[in-house]
C-alpha cells in the first residue's frame, strides 16, 4: 500500500514511483496488483482514487475455475490474466478459457418456437 500511497499522490521518490507517474500522466495503461489483504477504508479510498486517475486495479487473487492442479497453474492463470490487460499476445495460453457451463441434455430437448 505504500507504493500505491506513493503513485496516488505523484510522490515519485524512486524509480518505480516516477515510471507510473509517467505512465498515468502519458495515459498509458498501468495495472497494479495491490497484494494488501484484508483491506480497510484508507486502502480502498487509495485504489478508488488510482482508479479514477486510469491505473487497473488487478488484486492476484487466483481463480480456481479452470480446475488448477498445481501452484504454477494458479500462478500462470494470474500471469496470463496480467498479460491480457497489457494486451500482451501469447502464442497459446497459459491455461484454460472459461467456455461457459457445459450443456446439458435437458436444454437440448426443448425446442426453441416452444413456448414455456
Amino acid at each position: 500500500m505504500k507504493t500505491a500511497s506513493g503513485i496516488a499522490t505523484s510522490f515519485s521518490d524512486n524509480l518505480l514511483l516516477r515510471a507510473a507517474d509517467v505512465t498515468l500522466k502519458d495515459r498509458r495503461r498501468l495495472v497494479l496488483l495491490v497484494r494488501e489483504t484484508p483491506l480497510h477504508l484508507g486502502h480502498l479510498r487509495l485504489l478508488v482514487q488510482l482508479a479514477e486517475m486510469g491505473a487497473v486495479v488487478m488484486p492476484p487473487v487466483p481463480a480456481f475455475y479452470h480446475r488448477p492442479a498445481t501452484l504454477e497453474a494458479v500462478i500462470d492463470q494470474t500471469v496470463n490474466r496480467i498479460l491480457d490487460l497489457l494486451e500482451i499476445e501469447l502464442e497459446g495460453d497459459l491455461f484454460p478459457r472459461w467456455q461457459g457451463p457445459p450443456e446439458s441434455p435437458r436444454s437440448r430437448s426443448v425446442p426453441v418456437d416452444c413456448e414455456v
